[in-house]
């Protein structure tokens, strides 16, 4: 994909996040898009490519009454969001469509409406993992976070640190579920969940959802909100048991798209101004940081734990409160994508000055994808 041909025009999330009890999961698909269509200052009859997640393409489109000639059902669990930019602006690239929505929504919290996630019996999950009792995240994470701990000399209060500085980003913003300030004692005390992971290093679970509309860059400037540029994409999959259970460390596929995203917009690490990492739970920025190349991964618990990614510092990182403290529905990607266009917009609550390019990174299904989106508001 070329550097900053297709922009994000509209973006926005439901109206309510949090817990809604009165609102099915696909209303809370409509509910975002219709915000987002609103946003760009469009039509529902505008539309002519469509991307979701969980949901099929072609219900959520019934249910909006749109018939778009570009769909994309791709669903790899939390950065499936990601891939939606990347699959959306190459096709808008070659001609496929001109106005592409994406939408997210769960009923994480409240479960209304929400299809039940099975694990098939004849998967690797299914066969290999949940006979021996892996069958949630806070189940799957453990084993290779301590081995992670290990092998990079990571600390339980440098993980802790995670929690207690998102929650100081999430004090700043109005939608944030939790704002009240925390300390590594708290964190640490705080009821095991499954070690080494107490809950408040552990993901929310909230119902929500969010939208994002995305056309060409030369269309872009004829709309009414500041026009977000895609500089850069990346993506990569891989079998969960690899990346888990043979390495023990990080994520192969984190390690394939961030790079492909950084060539691609032609930056280097000096050049990021704003970082978004899925956190699902407090380790994984750790492994964004390290992953995405930022500095080895022996020094990324001490790089977090001395204040570098809190407000005023040289690197903001999950400037929304993140999964940890802003919401987190099931499938974080599409908040983590609003936030980064926030930033770009200059429209956060907790907004970074300055700010001119935002990697924005994910994972999903338990380390079995990644997705990189690199976004500039400079053209």
């Amino acid at each position: 994909m070329r550097r900053n041909q297709v922009a994000v025009v509209g973006a926005a999330e439901t109206t309510e996040l949090g817990v809604i009890p009165n609102v099915s999961q696909i209303q809370l698909h409509a509910d975002a898009a219709l915000n987002a269509i609103a946003d760009a200052g469009l039509k529902l009859s505008d539309i002519d490519g469509f991307a979701t997640a969980v949901e099929t393409p072609q219900q959520v489109a019934h249910y909006l009454g749109i018939t778009p000639t570009w769909v994309d059902g791709t669903s790899v669990g939390g950065c499936s969001f990601m891939l939606h930019v990347r699959h959306a602006a190459a096709a808008i690239e070659a001609g496929l469509c001109k106005t592409v929505l994406i939408t997210h929504a769960e009923s994480g919290k409240s479960n209304i409406g929400r299809t039940p996630r099975m694990i098939g019996a004849d998967s690797f999950n299914g066969q290999f993992e949940l006979p021996y009792g892996v069958s949630t995240p806070a189940s799957m994470f453990p084993i290779p976070v301590l081995r992670y701990m290990k092998t990079h000399g990571i600390t339980h209060e440098q993980i802790a640190s995670v929690a207690v500085v998102q929650r100081e980003w999430a004090a700043k913003n109005p939608r944030a579920t939790m704002k009240a300030p925390i300390t590594v004692e708290d964190v640490l005390n705080s009821r095991m969940i499954a070690y080494p992971f107490r809950i408040l290093q552990c993901c929310l679970v909230t119902d929500g959802g969010g939208a994002l509309i995305l056309t060409s860059a030369d269309r872009a400037r004829d709309f009414p909100q500041k026009p977000v540029y895609i500089l850069g994409t990346g993506e990569s999959v891989e079998t969960p048991m690899v990346s888990q259970m043979q390495t023990f460390d990080s994520s192969r596929a984190f390690r394939v798209a961030g790079p492909l995203a950084f060539k691609e917009a032609g930056i280097t690490h000096k050049d990021v101004d704003h970082l978004m990492v899925y956190d699902a739970f407090a380790h994984l920025p750790l492994y964004g940081l390290g992953d995405l190349g930022f500095m080895p991964h022996e020094e990324t618990g001490k790089f977090v734990a001395d204040g570098n990614t809190r407000p005023g510092g040289k690197l903001p990182l999950n400037t929304n409160g993140g999964g940890l403290s802003y919401m987190h529905s099931g499938m974080y990607g599409m908040y983590a994508l609003q936030e980064s266009v926030r930033q770009m917009r200059g429209l956060a609550p907790a907004q970074v000055k300055g700010a001119k390019i935002s990697v924005c990174h994910g994972v999903g299904g338990m380390f079995a994808a990644s997705g990189t989106i690199i976004f500039t508001n400079q053209n």
